[in-house]
């Protein structure tokens, strides 16, 4: 199973697959500090919101190895914990992760016993975040008609969670159950997740794959070539409403004039109980270069101003079903949004 993250304890490194490198390379970066892992997440070498909250996690750890001996530990580990919940501020599984952490060291005087349980609680968030999304499939390929033609966005599988996948670890347990014909990936602009990673690791698992551009999509639907579509998430609101990786909402209106099925796969870490609708998310602005240069261009045109968000909200009322370890939600219906109360950020597992 791939996984793009590596604890090497003996080191006290965290070894980050590069995923700005693939398919060509497999790189792996070194993190020997938590302001290294807050740079391989804000620098995009490693992506997908279940598994930022993990290398979060695990910069952490580093945090606190870092402080273990300062005068004044409590304040300077929260000095790096600031510093990597500022990495990226749409994905809520990094505040989450982050915010568990910090509750887990509070009260503890010994800075050694700090480090120690930093370390236990980043292992269990990246064994339960492998769980989860194995219930995730078991899930939400139930949703499924035999023999499914699925359109899938950006990444969403082993690349960017703890191992399995969310939208992807249901395309592969669907597929492994027999219930999936293929898939239609989206070349998933400006940072190509769904060319460079997706159809990657489909290939890897033998899953028959079409790649698209972003903008065939409807077009395809309206051909009839599509059964499903399954998304990630970044951050779920209470009601159901989910940010996204930009291009999502568009989808999800495709999906809903051609009467096709919008779902949505994600940990339970990644909804936001405190937020009830998606338009309060913050959406992360990212630097003009990103779309000039994926053309092959240094810089901006003169005189040509560019906007590039990474993420869009698609409403509740547009989405069939949300999949979560804890069961489905149909937003659509107001139906199981209970399971959508989420846990509370920064909490202790009861």
């Amino acid at each position: 199973m791939l996984k793009p993250l590596q604890w090497d304890e003996h080191k006290a490194v965290l070894r980050v697959l590069d995923q700005r490198a693939l398919p060509a390379k497999t790189l792996w970066l070194e993190c020997e500090t938590s302001a290294q892992v807050a740079d391989a997440i804000r620098f995009m070498a490693v992506r997908g919101a279940p598994a930022i909250g993990i290398a979060a996690a695990w910069g952490a750890v580093l945090a606190a190895l870092e402080t273990a001996n300062h005068p004044d530990r409590e304040k300077a580990f929260s000095t790096h914990l600031a510093q990597l919940e500022a990495a990226r501020p749409t994905a809520v599984n990094l505040l989450w992760a982050v915010r568990r952490m910090q509750a887990e060291v509070a009260g503890i005087d010994d800075g050694e016993a700090a480090v120690t349980a930093c370390e236990a609680l980043a292992r269990r968030i990246a064994t339960d975040d492998v769980d989860a999304n194995r219930r995730i499939g078991e899930l939400g390929m139930a949703l499924l008609p035999k023999n499914a033609r699925v359109l899938t966005h950006c990444n969403t599988g082993a690349l960017a969670t703890g191992g399995h996948g969310t939208a992807l670890g249901i395309i592969r347990s669907a597929w492994a159950a027999g219930r999936l014909a293929s898939v239609i990936a989206t070349e998933t602009r400006p940072w190509l997740q769904g060319l460079r990673l997706t159809t990657w690791e489909l290939a890897e698992d033998h899953i028959p794959v079409t790649l698209i551009v972003d903008s065939a999509a409807a077009a395809l639907m309206q051909a009839g070539e599509v059964d499903a579509v399954i998304i990630g998430a970044d951050r779920i609101t209470r009601r159901g409403d989910v940010a996204n990786k930009i291009g999502s909402y568009a989808l999800a209106l495709a999906a809903k004039a051609h009467d096709i099925p919008f779902i949505v796969a994600a940990p339970a870490s990644t909804v936001d109980p405190g937020l009830e609708s998606g338009f309060d998310i913050e959406i992360e602005d990212r630097p003009a270069d990103e779309i000039w240069r994926a053309a092959g261009l240094d810089g901006p045109l003169a005189g040509v101003s560019t906007r590039n968000p990474a993420f869009d909200i698609t409403p509740a009322a547009l989405i069939t079903a949300i999949v979560t370890e804890n069961g489905l939600s149909y937003p659509g219906s107001g139906k199981g949004m209970e399971l959508l109360a989420g846990p509370v950020i920064g909490s202790k597992p009861g």
